[in-house]
């Protein structure tokens, strides 16, 4: 059950980061060459650091006036079946979408291949934003997928008014970086052979990297005037029992705070709105372990992000801004 308090969202200003960030990632010291990138990269600015704003469910929340539509990332999905029929589905928006349809939001969810290329994704969320919207205006909250529909397939009969991407790799992810040098550049054809056997898409592993991020999708990907361009970021310290150990310490050598896939770096376009502190990639769409926080409230530690009020407040923003 939800529990519903009357506090009112608070936004904090900006503090400096050796003050913010996790003791862990505080007692970072780069060395030579990793410093170099992260001036380069001005990875010491996290922008406006979210602590708990989104800790609880609020009382009211404004509806935009038109609708959102939510796209998953890569490997996702709207509803998987894996006991057929026999048991419920596993929703990759769980419990956002009844949330903001409760609150007399209007939303509609957009399937995509899950691993297909951008182009490949694009043009297929083009076509069922156009089938679904029926020519009204709407708010998106998807990632590079959009951006290039926005941008490049640009489809006659959808009119985009926002885009807000929620950790997404706008500048590659050096984990992808990685896997890759893990494989070796010899066995990337035969992996992607063997995968193209059993039927799954490969075009969008390539893409996620850092050189084809900076070398040809963003030069060629322009943000297009009249569409409002939102992101947040996100950052935590895993625990030693934690999927994203390996991936999160290998992002943050090259790139700085991550959750786990993304770097803060990575995820900033457009209105940067903040960074969600402590917040790792899973719990972005609220598929956090209840029990790890059940144990955590245990001990004294209090959660402090709650996806679905997350969800909620991106609704009110927009409502704001007259979207």
């Amino acid at each position: 059950m939800l529990l519903v308090h009357r506090t009112a969202l608070r936004r904090r200003a900006p503090i400096p980061i050796k003050s913010c960030l996790p003791f862990a990632i505080r007692a970072y010291h780069p060395t030579p060459s990793s410093h170099q990138k992260i001036k380069d990269r001005r990875l010491t600015d996290l922008g406006t650091l979210i602590e708990d704003d989104f800790a609880v469910i609020l009382d009211h929340y404004r509806a935009p006036k038109h609708p959102i539509i939510l796209a998953h990332g890569l490997l996702g999905f709207d509803e998987l079946h894996p006991a057929g029929n026999l048991l419920p589905g596993v929703q990759y928006w769980r419990g956002i979408t009844e949330a903001l349809e409760a609150k007399g939001i209007e939303v509609m969810t957009a399937s995509v291949p899950p691993s297909g290329s951008i182009e490949v994704r694009s043009e297929r969320l083009a076509e069922r934003i156009e089938r679904m919207a029926g020519g009204k205006s709407v708010n998106i909250i998807a990632g590079l997928d959009a951006r290039h529909m926005i941008s490049r397939v640009k489809p006659p009969n959808v009119k985009v008014l926002s885009l807000t991407t929620i950790a997404t790799p706008h500048r590659g992810s050096a984990f992808a970086d990685y896997i890759f040098s893990l494989i070796g550049t010899s066995n990337i054809p035969k992996l992607y052979k063997a995968l193209d056997f059993f039927g799954i898409e490969t075009g969008a592993f390539g893409q996620l990297t850092e050189a084809y991020m900076r070398d040809s999708f963003n030069p060629r990907t322009p943000d297009v005037s009249g569409v409002q361009y939102y992101s947040y970021g996100a950052a935590f310290q895993p625990q030693f029992t934690s999927v994203f150990r390996r991936s999160h310490r290998i992002v943050q050598q090259e790139e700085g705070p991550n959750d786990g896939l993304v770097s803060v770096a990575s995820s900033r376009w457009g209105t940067y709105k903040g960074t969600l502190n402590h917040v790792s990639h899973l719990d972005l769409i609220n598929w956090t372990n209840r029990l790890r926080w059940y144990f955590f409230e245990l001990t004294g530690h209090k959660r402090n992000f709650n996806a679905i009020a997350f969800y909620l407040n991106i609704a009110d923003m927009l409502a704001k801004e007259g979207l």
